[in-house]
């Protein structure tokens, strides 16, 4: 068993952490180069890969972890979730490493945009903040049971929303509408991306339900991701006190 993490909100905003033993585990971290991204990787400071489109901010937060944690074992690989090519391609380098993997932390995104279709012709909140993630996951979910099945250590899928999913166009998600230029509006378009977070998470939930994996939970102010396989947490910039522990599975 690894020992536990707490992790509470820091005088900066974000959170502070100890570190936490996961020598036998790969991380990835989405947008891990700045924000909840960069101290959440931080904190873990096990094998992980920061995913981010921007490398030299990456390199930047490399540097700044292992100026905290020498032994901290830090890669930086380039990824673009508004772009299916460079998931993919993302996905396929990682499988490539042949690395265990264990947690996967679903963080990028962007906010309040103006309109703008991304280069395979969807709106940008929603394919950087939903679609990239929920094809990220589908691609790597297969190697964190293979790597469940071979450790016993049982993997953690944790997306982040915000609390502006409340936020959203009347009646919710607008599928029909999704780019249409004349009914954007720029904070419900954000909203509308992060409610799509809550909703794959609990479908993540209900279908590895049937792989005897715990089902999600979600309390605002307090979260405690010891007995669950799959994790939403609000927004980290709130007086979010939650805890991290790794568990082998029975």
């Amino acid at each position: 068993m690894l020992r536990m993490i707490t992790v509470r909100p820091g005088p900066s905003g974000f959170v502070s952490a100890s570190t936490a033993d996961g020598s036998n585990l790969t991380a990835i971290v989405t947008g891990g180069a700045s924000g909840i991204g960069l101290e959440t990787a931080r904190v873990l400071a096990m094998n992980v890969i920061i995913a981010a489109g921007n490398m030299e901010a990456a390199n930047e937060a490399k540097q700044y972890i292992l100026k905290d944690n020498k032994d901290a074992r830090i890669d930086i690989e380039k990824l673009d979730l508004s772009k299916i090519r460079s998931v993919e391609a993302f996905a396929d380098s990682f499988k490539a490493l042949n690395l265990p993997f264990s947690i996967l932390i679903n963080n990028a995104g962007v906010m309040f945009c103006p309109f703008q279709l991304s280069e395979d012709g969807i709106e940008m909140q929603f394919t950087t903040n939903h679609i990239g993630h929920f094809y990220l996951t589908n691609l790597l979910i297969d190697k964190m049971k293979e790597t469940a099945k071979s450790t016993g250590i049982q993997g953690r899928i944790v997306n982040v929303p915000s609390l502006v999913y409340q936020v959203t166009y009347k009646g919710g998600i607008q599928l029909d509408k999704i780019n249409d230029k004349n009914s954007h509006r720029d904070e419900r378009a954000y909203g509308q991306s992060k409610l799509t977070n809550f909703l794959h998470s609990n479908e993540l939930s209900r279908r590895l339900q049937l792989q005897r994996l715990d089902k999600l939970y979600a309390v605002p102010e307090k979260l405690n991701l010891e007995r669950n396989a799959i994790h939403t947490y609000e927004n980290c910039y709130r007086n979010v006190l939650f805890e991290l522990s790794f568990t082998t599975s029975a």
